[in-house]
């Protein structure tokens, strides 16, 4: 019995040895950081990590860290071999210990955070820094993934998701397939990052705004003309506004309802519906007043104010129209 204790004894000081050196602990570098082969900066260089790929520390020496470093982007399904095997290589090295922030360095949500911000400055300049987009996508998945208790997370996911919508959107709205009239006649934005964001930090304003960039997929291209799509993306944007009043989308999409209202008001029209028309006008006249009274500082307020004027001078705002 006491050799028992002693060799249990003796297991959970190994476990607390661990714990206090880190090992297992996960990791982001904060700049790009090279990975040797040992603990020596002189010694053959392996692959290099970047900003918010995934570290994890397996021993430590001194200044240096013996990590796994996982050199892919956020995988969307953790069990998906193939996409991760095109993602990116899992890399076993040194790399030096200031280099990396990990869960137990203090401010360490702050300071990933920080530099999340940093490279988006940076993707945002003439001159930036090379590949700086693609590090704040990662920096903020990661910050959040590393710290998801920290009151930065949720709007830390949105950001990484946010940007990754912003490029995708650039690029199916850039296809030949963007002006079909129907939504599902062209490609879809992915929104897996969006809803991972609503799954993991529900009711939240981030959760709120990921849910309105969703509407994006249910748009359609070319209206070419008919009421059919402007009525349905009224409705979209008015239910989204039930759905989720309290969100900071709110006078936009009252606004996006308004405009399409207002649209009708000729589309009507042209295809014979005096009555409908008159009835578009009342309801993108309610709606632009909401938006007027409720948000009268902000820009959808001028916008809504500017839409009040077109309707009440009989000018349209479709068609060889001033929107």
């Amino acid at each position: 019995m006491k050799f028992t204790t002693q060799i249990v004894a003796g297991a959970v000081l190994c476990l607390a040895t661990s714990v206090a050196l880190g090992l297992g602990e996960r990791g982001t570098p904060i700049h790009q950081t090279t990975i040797y082969v040992s603990p020596d900066a002189t010694s053959p260089k392996l692959a290099q990590a970047e900003r918010g790929h995934e570290l994890i520390v397996l021993e430590t020496s001194r200044d240096w860290l013996h990590v796994e470093a996982l050199l892919s982007s956020p995988r969307r399904d953790p069990e998906d071999e193939e996409e991760d095997a095109d993602q990116g290589r899992t890399i076993t090295g040194w790399v030096l210990g200031k280099d990396v922030i990990r869960v137990s360095t203090p401010n360490g949500d702050q300071i990933v955070f920080g530099e999340a911000v940093d490279s988006e400055d940076q993707a945002s300049r003439v001159h930036g820094r090379r590949g700086a987009a693609q590090d704040a996508m990662r920096l903020y998945y990661r910050m959040a993934d590393l710290f998801p208790n920290s009151p930065l997370a949720a709007e830390s996911l949105y950001r990484a998701a946010d940007d990754r919508w912003q490029l995708e959107k650039q690029d199916v709205m850039s296809r030949p397939s963007a002006k079909e009239q129907e939504s599902f006649l062209r490609g879809q934005i992915d929104e897996h990052w969006m809803k991972e964001l609503m799954k993991k930090f529900p009711s939240t304003k981030w959760a709120n705004l990921a849910a309105f960039h969703l509407i994006d997929n249910k748009l359609c291209g070319d209206w070419q003309g008919a009421s059919k799509c402007p009525l349905k993306e009224a409705e979209i944007y008015e239910k989204y506004v039930k759905d989720y009043p309290q969100s900071p989308a709110v006078p936009e999409a009252v606004y996006q309802a308004a405009w399409r209202w207002s649209a009708l008001i000729e589309i009507y029209k042209t295809e014979g519906e005096s009555k409908k028309s008159d009835e578009a006008k009342t309801k993108a006249t309610s709606l632009a007043a909401t938006v007027t009274s409720q948000f009268p500082q902000s820009d959808w307020g001028a916008r809504a104010q500017r839409l009040l004027y077109l309707m009440g001078q009989d000018i349209p705002t479709y068609g060889n129209a001033p929107d």
